[in-house]
């Protein structure tokens, strides 16, 4: 029996102890052993305890754990920032270090209104996103979230930004294969900064594969190039977060990189860390980021952005990713996980939609098939599988997928580490735990 605890997370529920992690394993302090089916929140993305990445933390600790970026530069924060200007597209060559994606996000939003102002355009303040969408919990963060059990209480403290509807084609009866589909929602775009005024817009923020909100949505086919166009025509910036996305288990870096598409800014995190320590950075285009600097207006920073034991783990995880063909394996990997997906739902009427790529995938529940209904809110599903999948030793990830009021999806996203054997024990678990919630349920 788990004693009192002074720990405070905004909710009741605890959890097992955990006392060691190794891989794609994690256990317990009863020694029950538990799979990382999602990586975390999408996180620990070269598995747990690489002890090449511990071996690098040690040799920075013996150096410096810390120095301000206003008194020191430090060679592992600068030499991450080279490593990353050069896997970025395009012109994408400065870096912004933050410690987590919330930060990154803030601090993206803040870079597209200096950059507004910077350029003469103090007009532009708006940032368009999409509903529903998930990119961080602090309030600006917040303002371009569409998760209403996230907004709605802090609606009063923040500007809620202008939403366009994320390209949920497989609920709309669209086929995600047609460009006109994607044009169809990248229109979308375009008829919002028309009305809004093209001249109060400064950006729009896009996750190129949908995370937390969406459940690794992929954008219909010609959606990508689209929205690039219109906003160059409008003069809006175009934010790729990639928080989730990023960080090669898409099989590039960037998922962005799966479309040919360059924005103009980056939010990187999660997967960047890869869980060993807290790590962001936004990436920028040179001319982003020189007319910031001329016009000297960008006061924004945080205590640990560019801290050199957290650039240093950085920095092995990207060796790690490259030099294990990690995000090869991640391409090979999704190819048979989504072969188990697909066969679940041949298997399930509930599971009404397998979607992602890699190891970035996620299966949706509904009650009706035909029609997309999602199972009644009260089944509460999206938490509940999860729990009968952690009471069997598999840690799976799950939201609302209807803007955070109803529907269920959940997300599969192992490790890169990750084996055929590995796959199959995920799939095998997941089958046992659907089982037994469609038997409690009575579906």
């Amino acid at each position: 029996m788990q004693g009192e605890t002074n720990l405070f997370w905004g909710a009741r529920r605890r959890k097992a102890q955990m006392v060691r992690a190794e891989g794609v394993y994690l256990w317990d302090a009863d020694g029950k052993r538990y799979l990382d089916g999602s990586s975390g929140p999408m996180t620990c993305n070269i598995g747990h305890g690489n002890r090449a990445v511990l071996d690098a933390m040690q040799a920075q600790m013996e150096r410096a754990t810390f120095g301000m970026r206003l008194h020191f530069e430090t060679h592992p924060a600068e030499t991450l920032a080279s490593r990353l200007a050069s896997i970025a597209p395009g012109d994408l060559n400065q870096v912004f270090y933050t410690s987590g994606g919330s930060e990154a996000v803030e601090s993206a939003l803040k870079l597209a209104r200096a950059h507004a102002l910077a350029v003469g355009q103090a007009q532009r303040w708006k940032v368009i996103s999409r509903f529903p969408a998930y990119h961080g919990c602090t309030l600006g963060a917040l303002s371009v979230t569409g998760y209403a059990p996230m907004t709605a209480p802090f609606d009063p403290m923040m500007v809620q930004m202008p939403k366009v509807p994320a390209p949920r084609a497989y609920l709309d009866g669209l086929d995600a294969e047609d460009p006109a589909t994607g044009h169809h929602y990248a229109d979308m775009l375009e008829a919002c900064i028309l009305a809004e005024g093209p001249e109060t817009v400064a950006a729009f923020i896009v996750e190129p594969i949908g995370g937390a909100s969406t459940g690794a949505l992929m954008p219909p086919a010609g959606y990508m190039m689209r929205i690039r166009e219109i906003c160059d025509r409008y003069g809006v910036l175009l934010i790729h977060d990639e928080v989730i996305s990023g960080g090669g288990r898409s099989g590039t870096f960037f998922a962005g990189d799966l479309w040919g598409v360059t924005p103009d800014l980056i939010t990187l995190s999660k997967g960047f860390g890869a869980g060993y320590m807290p790590l962001g950075a936004v990436i920028l285009r040179d001319g982003v980021a020189e007319a910031v600097l001329d016009a000297a207006n960008y006061l924004h920073g945080f205590t640990y952005g560019g801290n050199p034991l957290a650039c240093a783990a950085g920095l092995a995880v990207l060796d790690q990713i490259e030099r294990g063909g990690m995000m090869a394996n991640a391409v090979a990997m999704g190819a048979r996980l989504r072969s188990r997906l697909d066969a679940l739902k041949q298997r399930y009427e509930i599971v009404g939609d397998v979607r992602g790529t890699g190891l970035l995938q996620a299966f949706e529940l509904v009650s009706d098939r035909a029609t997309m209904a999602p199972l009644p809110a009260a089944l509460n599903a999206y938490d509940r599988l999860v729990e009968i999948a952690y009471e069997r030793g598999l840690i799976l990830y799950a939201r609302r997928s209807r803007g955070g009021i109803d529907g269920d999806h959940f997300l599969i996203a192992p490790p890169m580490i990750a084996t055929e054997a590995h796959v199959d024990e995920i799939m095998d678990k997941l089958t046992g735990a659907l089982d037994s919630f469609i038997a409690e349920s009575r579906l």
